[in-house]
């Protein structure tokens, strides 16, 4: 069974940061064969694109709202993806996910994503 597990979230001020983690196990294929996201979903919001990093070269995409704020990482040794979160703000309040997919034809498209996790929230006070 696979599983993506995230962890790191919580609740800090504006301005501060966090550091959110997802281990994945169970993957059919090895953990390179898959592109890695993250996605959130804030209350009465559509779930929206994050960042992703595709498999085995390690591009990274970030959504015009995070761009220079956040940083998608992949430890492949320990199938991990990880995001640091820089500079917080209110509007980044969310519960945010981890996906995987092994093909994938648009990285920013929550769809193309056949895995998921559980989900962890970030709470950023003003």
């Amino acid at each position: 069974q696979v599983q993506l597990v995230e962890s790191g979230g919580g609740l800090v001020q504006a301005g501060g940061s966090l550091r959110l983690s997802c281990a994945a196990s169970g993957l059919t294929f090895t953990f390179t064969s898959y592109h890695m996201g993250w996605f959130r979903q804030a209350p009465g919001q559509e779930r929206e694109f994050v960042a992703a990093i595709s498999r085995i070269d390690g591009s990274t995409y970030y959504a015009d709202s995070v761009k220079d704020r956040f940083i998608i990482s992949r430890d492949n040794a320990k199938n991990t993806v990880s995001l640091q979160m820089n500079s917080l703000k209110p509007e980044d309040t969310a519960v945010y996910s981890c996906a995987a997919a092994s093909w994938i034809r648009g990285l920013r498209e929550p769809n193309e994503y056949n895995f998921w996790g559980q989900g962890t929230q970030v709470t950023v006070s003003a």
